[in-house]
């Protein structure tokens, strides 16, 4: 198994990377779709799932390829990781989150300081997130007990039909919907939305540790 510092850097290379694609493709989605929020919207969402595939291919080998402090939360929950793991990759997952969006801003010519003014509140919204973020722990949990070479296609495709089918967007993850705070871009979302969103993200975390092991039984 790789050593911990290995494990760290792709940790933080996998979570910078994949908001470098969310926010970054979402600046291009937004420039180039005229207007057309479902053009905006669906270039996002495809870059962002296929940026996934590949990230977690090549990432998952060193550090299981997280990028995600629910998935980090249930794995640690599960005995799969020790908690002082994941008590250091979750900081992780945070700082790089922030410096993906800012290379994403970098890139695009924009400041590199910001937050957003994109508000997303409401029980609707925070139900979404729940369902997202249930929806992506039973993808990874049900692909490593069922087909654990499938992982990273499965993972890339439910978060792609997510951001269609959720309310949200599906952004399914603490670390992202921080990170996303501080772009005011079509990725963003407004300060005072983010803990709604995190507290649905952490239940249906808690919720997925309580019942998925029950859903897919012991390995035979």
């Amino acid at each position: 198994m790789p050593d911990i510092r290995r494990r760290l850097a792709a940790e933080f290379l996998g979570t910078a990377l994949l908001l470098v694609a969310v926010v970054g493709s979402g600046i291009m989605a937004e420039r180039l779709a005229a207007g057309n929020v479902a053009v905006a919207l669906l270039a996002n969402a495809i870059a962002t799932g296929a940026a996934l595939v590949v990230l977690i291919t090549i990432l998952g080998p060193i550090s299981g390829a997280h990028f995600n402090p629910c998935v980090t939360l249930l794995m640690a929950m599960r005995g799969e990781m020790g908690w002082r793991q994941a008590g250091l990759y979750v900081p992780m997952q945070f700082v790089a989150a922030i410096a993906g969006v800012w290379l994403a801003h970098a890139m695009f010519a924009m400041p590199i300081l910001e937050t957003s003014s994109h508000l997303r509140d409401g029980p609707p919204q925070w139900l979404a997130e729940a369902v997202a973020t249930f929806g992506l722990l039973l993808t990874i949990l049900g692909a490593v007990r069922f087909a654990p070479a499938t992982t990273p296609m499965l993972v890339g495709l439910y978060i792609t039909g997510a951001y269609w089918f959720t309310a949200s967007t599906s952004f399914a993850n603490p670390a992202v919907t921080v990170a996303r705070m501080l772009s005011d871009s079509f990725a963003g979302i407004a300060p005072p939305s983010v803990p709604g969103f995190i507290a649905a993200q952490l239940l249906a975390t808690v919720i997925a540790w309580r019942t998925l092991p029950w859903l897919f039984g012991k390995p035979a």
